[in-house]
This record gives C-alpha cells, structure tokens and sequence, in this order.
C-alpha cells in the first residue's frame, strides 16, 4: 500500500513537471511569435524609409530639370537649385539598410537581372528610344498583370528566380528609370523648343538605388 502511494506521487510529480515544462514552452513560443511580428514591422517600416528616401530625391531632381526652373531668371535658378542641392544632401545623409536574406541561386539571379539592366542604361545616350522599348519590355516582365506590349521572358524567369523582396526593388528601378527617362525627354524637347535646336544631352536618370 506504501509502495502504492509513493508511485502514485512520483507519477504525479513527473506530470506537474511536464505540464509545467509544456505551459513554459508555449509562452516561450508564444513570446516569439510576438516578436517575429515586430521584427516584420520594423523591416516593413525600414523599407519603407527606403523607398521615401528614393522618392524624395526623384522629386528633387524633377524640380531641379522642371520648365518652371527654365522659365525664371538666372538668379533666382541659381538660389533654388542651391536650395534643392542643399537638400538633396540632406536627403542622402539618410541611411537605411534591409539586408535580404537570399540562396546561393537568388544571389546569382540578381546579379543576372542587375547586369540586364545597367547594359541597358549604358545604352541611353546612344539610342534612348529603344532603350526605352527594352526598359518596357523588362518592367512587364515585372507585371503581375497583363502587360501593354512585350515582354523580355528571358528576363521574367531570372526575376522569378530573386528573392521576393529583390523583385519588388527591380520592379521599382524600373518604374523610377521610365519616369526619369520621360522627364528627361519633355527636358530635352524644351530645351531644343527654347533654344531652337541643338545637341543632346541627358541628365542622370539612372535612378539606381542601393
């Protein structure tokens, strides 16, 4: 009967241990789940800075080659320019970094869809209308939706293959090279307009961003 008792206790001893070992665990679990959320947010609220830092710096330079800058006297460019240079330079003091965590294969993806698109800027003051056209074809291999014109498939399946956060910053180059590439051709077309023809000579409308 002693006996009886002991091993009744001694069972029950190792079921409070392990209920209470499972209870901690789970709040442990619990406790990281938390945390693996505000991880997300702060790399989501990082990127975020990222991209505002981009913006920022494009609204800038379109100001800066704007008709409006064209259309007022030298002194008061001169002092709008020092003020948006002044600007700009604050813009840049701004370091944000989100490292994404990628595969041997992702990495190699990447390389292959950023030398793509550097050879095409490389391009634009030898032929900017069909350096375009590739830029467009590149930007609806992008798209999740249907595409207006072509698409470079060659490129689309290198994308697929980067990490997801690098296709979303690929598909921004490209947005941000488009618009840069159609501010600099209304630019461009004024300057021709207001001086009656001439050489061309574009501004720097790589919009690349680390």
């Amino acid at each position: 009967m002693a006996q009886a008792k002991i091993s009744a206790k001694a069972h029950e001893g190792r079921f409070c241990r392990s209920s209470s070992m499972a209870d901690r665990s789970s709040r442990l679990l619990e406790s990281l789940d938390q945390l693996e959320l505000r991880v997300e947010a702060l790399r989501d609220a990082a990127t975020a800075v990222e991209q505002e830092k981009e913006i920022l710096l494009e609204m800038i330079h379109s100001i800066q080659n704007s008709q409006d800058m064209r259309q007022i006297s030298d002194g008061e460019r001169e002092e709008l320019n020092l003020t948006a240079n002044r600007l700009m330079g604050r813009t840049l003091t701004v370091e944000v970094s989100v490292e994404t965590i990628r595969s041997p294969q992702q990495e190699e993806s990447l390389k292959h869809a950023t030398k793509i698109i550097d050879e095409v800027v490389s391009k634009f003051l030898d032929d900017l209308g069909n350096a375009k056209s590739h830029l467009m074809s590149l930007y609806s291999a992008c798209s999740s939706e249907v595409p207006p014109g072509p698409v470079d498939q060659k490129f689309q399946s290198i994308v697929i293959g980067c990490a997801l956060e690098d296709q979303k910053k690929i598909k921004r180059r490209l947005e941000t090279l488009l618009r840069n590439i159609d501010n600099s051709d209304k630019a461009i077309k004024l300057l021709e307009h207001s001086k009656g023809g001439g050489p061309k000579s574009l501004p720097n409308i790589d919009g690349k961003f680390n």
